[in-house]
């Protein structure tokens, strides 16, 4: 299955992982959705659709190629989705040329999660023709150093480590193996102990569980990692995630635990990022969405930076 050339989209398919995941995993920022598998699992949600910016051919004079290359560094995709009746488009690979940023403010209401680095070469010029960029705040991502995670060290952790020590102290049957198929049936039953818990607190909310089930239903298929826990043998939670960042990161997309196990997630976060290979410098926890709640739990872990992202409109349409 081929990707199009601007201005033809085509749904995300999973057969589109293997043209895909290799120039998304080169990007720098460290966005948690532009993965394959953030961008694949979340496809209805949004109603994404995918496109490639042409791009010049050295042998024609200039003119455009719809080739897919093979230099997978060169390849810029464009995405287009809609949420909350109003569309938007993302470049994760670099600022389209103005031609074909023009054509898609046409079409769109606005430029989404745009990343630092795709801003900086071009917001001088871009904000020159009318476009203006802000913050947003509610999408950007939380990072934290890996070895913060893993150590809980110092007075500022002081809480989570006391809630590690009670789990601890609570069940010490327990025990942690690397995500695999194998494990899938058992994730599955805390996913739905899970969802039954969130139906309860969240007056009918589910969140994110169909795209966390497909996640497990296609775990063979996309490039996550992740543990399970287990508690007197007992499926007690599990963490999925992937790397990004030129594996510099590595992002946490689904945690999900059985809640009579307190201080379970306390546990989980400081296990996983133990288990985790050391070159991961950063851990991504993605973002809060504007959730007040949300925003104080991640806030209490003390990131260390953010990975900042942008929201681009022209002035007459603001």
């Amino acid at each position: 299955m081929s990707i199009p050339c601007y201005p033809d989209f085509t749904l995300l398919d999973i057969n589109l992982k293997e043209s895909m995941h290799p120039r998304l995993s080169l990007t720098s920022d460290g966005v948690s959705e532009f993965t394959f598998s953030s961008l694949y699992l979340f496809r209805k949600r949004y109603n994404y659709r995918i496109s490639l910016e042409p791009q010049p051919s050295p042998h024609t004079n200039g003119s455009y190629s719809s080739n897919f290359t093979s230099d997978k560094s060169n390849v810029r995709f464009i995405i287009s989705g809609t949420f909350g009746g109003k569309s938007f488009f993302m470049t994760p690979c670099g600022a389209p040329g103005e031609e074909i940023l023009n054509s898609l403010f046409t079409t769109h209401d606005f430029w989404k999660n745009i990343s630092e680095s795709v801003l900086a070469p071009v917001r001088e010029r871009l904000q020159e023709n009318g476009i203006i960029f802000e913050e947003d705040r509610n999408n950007f991502d939380y990072l934290y150093y890996r070895h913060d995670l893993s150590e809980l060290a110092g007075k500022k952790y002081h809480k989570k480590k006391n809630h590690v020590n009670h789990f601890l102290s609570a069940y010490p049957d327990h025990e942690q193996y690397p995500m695999s198929a194998a494990f899938v049936p058992a994730a599955m039953e805390i996913l739905e102990q899970w969802r039954c818990d969130s139906l309860l607190k969240n007056s009918g909310q589910d969140n994110d569980y169909n795209a966390a089930r497909e996640a497990l239903e296609l775990f063979d298929s996309l490039s996550l990692k992740g543990s399970i826990f287990f508690v007197n043998n007992k499926p007690a939670a599990f963490c999925l995630g992937e790397s990004i960042a030129k594996g510099r990161m590595f992002v946490i997309h689904f945690e999900k635990a059985v809640e009579e196990y307190k201080g379970i997630y306390q546990f989980m976060n400081q296990e996983f990022a133990s288990f985790l290979p050391g070159f991961y410098t950063f851990i991504n926890r993605e973002q809060d969405l504007g959730n007040e709640g949300l925003r104080q739990a991640k806030m209490t872990y003390r990131p260390c930076g953010y990975v900042k992202k942008y929201t681009g409109k022209y002035s007459a349409g603001l």
